[in-house]
């Protein structure tokens, strides 16, 4: 029998090389290197540094950098498509960061300006272009983003939710990622030379590049994406393991994931930056899977640059293109190979057939993806299918204003309010000082959530991933960090706020903290964030054998919180918070189990309340298993929210306490995190407090929550009692 194949359909891209795959594909046979010193911004002092910019970009004040070059790459991959994609899954950790840092540079006060600030906005921006109504989801697991969004899409394919997923990164250059990595002295001023003797670290770039992954194969199917793998090394925020345990880890996965042998890769596209570090580790895996023979390698990133987020789907691309033109790219910059890495790259462009390739991404957090590529057709399938089951619930906890689980539903019984910010001693309290000496606001919130969880979970063993939305991510660090370049006039950019304003940081240390060595997955959609990374513990717990984390988390900060979130302008008081689970793929003796039911695009999408219903298998199965309904009406949107919950209980009749919760918990991206957790506790009481339902307490009997997010994106997730 065979399984549910994925082919390239189309695809796009545009680089420091030039834009398209024709341009891309002449510059790699001839060797070019698009690294040159910056231009696209002015530094305060000293030459610049060389970078991967991309030339002849037009300045514009519609949308960032960032959302200009997805929009070109993703209109090159549905340049032969009339349809619409059923999905979008990007990879991004700069989104708006162009704009913003100029608007913060001049204090600008309009929130209006920072509509486009949030990484999720990219994505958003591709899915409105292209009308899809199906999942919008952006991955942010720093420079592995790319190649992460690409296993999340192939997932989504093959668990029959989609069956064509517009998916892959971008990102632009800005002061923040130039000036930080020159903070962590990460740069080469010569330019990356990766694997050389003398190399002496990356170049920063900028870029994009998506593909069209269908289950369809068309007669001109640009390749097939074989398998991929993920793996965390659990070391340390910005340095791989010094063996390459977690690269080895994630291209063993990927290889299996595949059904082939390290036999049948004909060329490898390395990660490849430049670091003396990140070099190393790779090559220490790679030796670990091809000890004597090794297929043609080389690192691109001498000639593009790295481009970050973007990076992993730029080689994605590289690698399909090596596939249908029978080529491999010379590894650029390299000069004289370092005889202990004990590899062999090309040092010049390779005229060769090219029948499947592995290609390596890995990111800060020690966050690692290897994604294989083929020839269509050259290789067959056993039956291969991604489950969508119920996880259950092990154990959970939830974060408010008012405290920890314990206070906040002390505070929900006795009919307070749960809204406002808890000290960072609060935030801290069942944390190790030694562990939260250099944290700030978000990451501590998130490692409490996910202690507190575990201990609710009373299990002694380790979950072994972690699953996170945020949808603002660590804002205390990207101001601190900005707030400090400015004020130093560009001469004392911090590398520890730096290194912890990445939207995966948190989920970094959670790994850290617990040596989570299996995924490592960051979600960024705003109010939907939570929704996202349910999905993506849906989509992978089939890879992980034991039980894993999932946490929602934001953090409210008195400048950047009201420019970025407008449901925080029509708040009264600011709000943060979070929830966290821990949970696992089956276990029989779970007394609750949560599923995300469904996820959709309400733009152009007006039967999406009549599809959620059906989905939900039609009002009398909705009215006899759930409850409660906890609605999530984010206020910067809380008219239309309003509609689609009047339209969802009209139409079935509901009849159960309806909670709006974020009259109780704060206006903050994650509290539908919140949410859930407080719906798993009372599910567990089987009773309401009379607060939160017309005064008088209810008793559940045995049904279970029903958690609707609504607004631009309509979600459902259900908690009930397997």
């Amino acid at each position: 029998m065979t399984g549910t194949r994925v082919y390239i359909s189309g695809m796009g891209i545009i680089s420091s090389l030039g834009s398209g795959n024709l341009k891309t594909k002449d510059a790699l046979q001839k060797g070019l290197k698009g690294i040159r010193p910056l231009k696209l911004f002015t530094i305060a002092s000293g030459r610049p540094l060389p970078v991967g910019e991309v030339p002849g970009l037009p300045e514009t004040d519609s949308v960032p950098r960032t959302h200009q070059l997805a929009r070109l790459a993703a209109g090159q991959a549905m340049s032969r498509c009339t349809q619409a994609p059923d999905a979008v899954v990007m990879g991004v950790t700069t989104g708006g960061m162009s704009a913003t840092e100029a608007l913060l540079k001049i204090k600008a006060s309009d929130p209006e300006l920072f509509r486009y600030h949030g990484i999720g906005s990219v994505a958003e921006d591709i899915a409105a272009e292209y009308c899809c109504k199906g999942p919008v989801i952006t991955v942010s697991t720093a420079c592995s983003s790319g190649t992460v969004a690409i296993k999340f899409a192939l997932e989504l394919l093959r668990s029959g939710m989609a069956k064509r997923v517009l998916a892959g990164g971008a990102d632009c250059l800005c002061r923040l990622t130039y000036y930080g990595f020159k903070s962590l002295q990460l740069i080469d001023p010569e330019g990356a030379r990766p694997l050389d003797k003398n190399r002496r670290g990356m170049s920063v770039a900028e870029g994009a590049a998506m593909m069209l992954l269908t289950v369809d194969q068309a007669d001109n199917a640009i390749g097939e994406i074989l398998g991929a793998g993920l793996s965390c090394d659990a070391y340390h925020p910005t340095r791989p393991h010094p063996r390459g345990k977690g690269a080895l880890a994630a291209m063993q996965s990927a290889i299996k994931h595949a059904q082939i042998s390290p036999a049948d890769i004909d060329y490898i596209n390395l990660h490849g930056t430049g670091t003396p570090d990140n070099d190393h580790s790779e090559a220490e895996a790679i030796n670990a899977i091809f000890p004597l023979k090794k297929p043609h390698l080389s690192s691109v990133k001498g000639a593009f640059g790295h481009s970050l987020a973007a990076s992993g789907a730029i080689e994605a691309v590289v690698a399909a293109l090596s596939i249908s033109n029978h080529m491999v790219p010379a590894n650029t910059g390299c000069r004289l190979p370092d005889p202990d890495l004990n590899l062999n790259p090309e040092l010049k462009p390779l005229s060769t057939p090219v029948n499947c390739v592995l290609s390596n991404s890995f990111g800060f957090g020690g966050n690692n993806a290897a994604v294989i590529l083929a020839k269509p057709g050259k290789f067959n399938y056993r039956s291969s299918s991604t489950q969508i089951k119920p996880l259950a619930v092990l154990g959970y906890a939830c974060m408010t204003g008012a405290g920890n689980t314990a206070k906040t539903v002390a505070n929900i019984i006795q009919g307070k309010s749960c809204k406002g910010l808890l000290s960072v001693e609060e935030i801290s309290e069942n944390l190790s000082p030694r562990i939260v000496r250099r944290l700030k606001r978000l990451p501590r919130m998130a490692l409490s959530l996910a202690l507190a969880a575990h201990q609710n979970s009373e299990r002694t063993a380790a979950p072994a991933a972690v699953f996170l939305g945020t949808g603002w991510g660590a804002q205390s660090e990207t101001y601190d960090f900005l707030t400090g370049l400015f004020e130093s006039d560009e001469q004392f950019p911090s590398p520890t706020d730096f290194v912890g304003s990445v939207h995966n940081a948190p989920a970094g240390q959670i790994a850290l903290q617990f040596q989570s060595t299996g995924p490592n997955i960051t979600t960024s959609g705003g109010d939907y964030s939570f929704e996202q990374a349910l999905l993506a513990a849906h989509l992978l717990a089939g890879d992980i054998p034991d039980s894993f984390f999932l946490v929602g988390a934001d953090e409210s900060h008195a400048v950047l919180s009201r420019l970025f979130d407008r449901s925080v302008l029509a708040a009264d008081i600011l709000s943060d918070g979070g929830g966290a689970f821990c949970l696992k793929g089956s276990d029989s003796a779970a007394a609750l189990s949560i599923a995300l039911k469904f996820f959709e695009n309400s733009a152009n999408n007006p039967d999406v309340i009549p599809a959620l219903i059906r989905q939900l298998g039609g009002p009398e199965q909705i009215n006899a298993a759930y409850g409660a309904l906890w609605a999530g009406m984010p206020a910067g949107c809380r008219s239309e929210s309003e509609k689609q919950l009047q339209v969802f209980l009209l139409s079935t009749g509901f009849e159960n306490p309806v909670i709006d919760f974020r009259k109780t918990t704060g206006e903050f991206a994650a509290a539908s995190a919140v949410a859930a957790a407080m719906a798993a506790q009372f599910i567990t009481d089987d009773q309401l407090p009379g607060p939160i339902c017309s005064g008088r307490a209810r008793q559940l009997n045995g049904k279970g929550a029903l958690i609707l997010g609504l607004g631009k994106l309509i979600t459902a997730m259900e908690i009930i009692r397997p």
